[in-house]
């Protein structure tokens, strides 16, 4: 709603990226806190945190820069220098080096992947309100109560009544959070509380996309991350059903 939230001297601070460093910080330190508790390597946290928003950063970017593609081949510094980003990119990207970085570690990657799922929903909430500050990821127009005007210098269209999904993205993230947090203390499967993430948020992200107008690419009747989606749903009910699927052996490590 107001980008542009107050400057010191020549630094202006920008609701967007204030938001994401709140979310960052947040993340890193419930997960730091959950490690603790759960006596697991807080450092390597810390390690996967850092790697996963500089990957995360670098791959939204980069499948915003896909669904923007004719955009970039006409202005590549206009779109590279904006504030667009596609979570799903960084979402996919920082799973990635999460992955490499427990290979590398000699770390089991699910047990870390549900230590931090919900610190990753926590920082998607945060950064859901900062999309809300900069106007960008709006909804279609309406005149619903809930509907917001935006004011000119906003990424949203201004002077009309549009729904706020931002807002509406950030308390499912919220929501999802506090489901991940209260199930994750009496799941004892590893590898549960992750796909419990991604099939919530893969659903609730599929569901928004209808309310949302900005342009944001297609993949046939579908948006770009409605169809990303369903890969994501697809990857958590794996997840949840792999063990029925691929039975561990009784000298196997079960929390492979």
């Amino acid at each position: 709603m107001k980008n542009e939230l107050f400057s010191i001297g020549p630094l202006t601070v920008h609701g967007y990226g204030l938001m994401i460093a709140v979310g960052v910080l947040s993340c890193i330190a419930l997960g730091v806190w959950r490690a603790r508790r759960k006596a697991m390597n807080d450092e390597a946290v810390i390690d996967i945190a850092i790697l996963g928003v500089i990957c995360g950063f670098l791959g939204a970017k980069l499948l915003y820069v896909i669904v923007e593609f004719d955009r970039f081949l006409e202005a590549p510094m206009q779109v590279l220098g904006s504030e667009g980003f596609v979570v799903y990119g960084g979402i996919i990207t920082g799973v990635l080096s999460a992955v490499f970085y427990c290979k590398k570690k000699n770390l089991v990657f699910l047990e870390y992947f549900d230590l931090l799922a919900p610190s990753i929903a926590l920082a998607q909430g945060f950064g859901r309100i900062g999309c809300f500050l900069a106007g960008c990821c709006y909804g279609r127009e309406t005149q619903c109560f809930l509907g917001v005007t935006f004011p000119e210098g906003s990424l949203a269209p201004a002077g009309v009544k549009l729904l706020p999904t931002q807002l509406i993205s950030s308390a499912g993230d919220f929501l999802i959070l506090a489901v991940l947090l209260l199930y994750s203390r009496k799941s004892r499967q590893t590898g549960n509380t992750g796909a419990l993430y991604l099939l919530l948020y893969g659903i609730g992200r599929f569901l928004v996309e209808f309310l949302r107008a900005d342009d944001r690419g297609a993949v046939g009747a579908l948006s770009t991350s409605q169809f990303i989606s369903i890969g994501i749903v697809l990857v958590g009910i794996l997840l949840f059903l792999r063990r029925r699927i691929f039975p561990v052996k009784k000298d196997s490590d079960p929390s492979l």
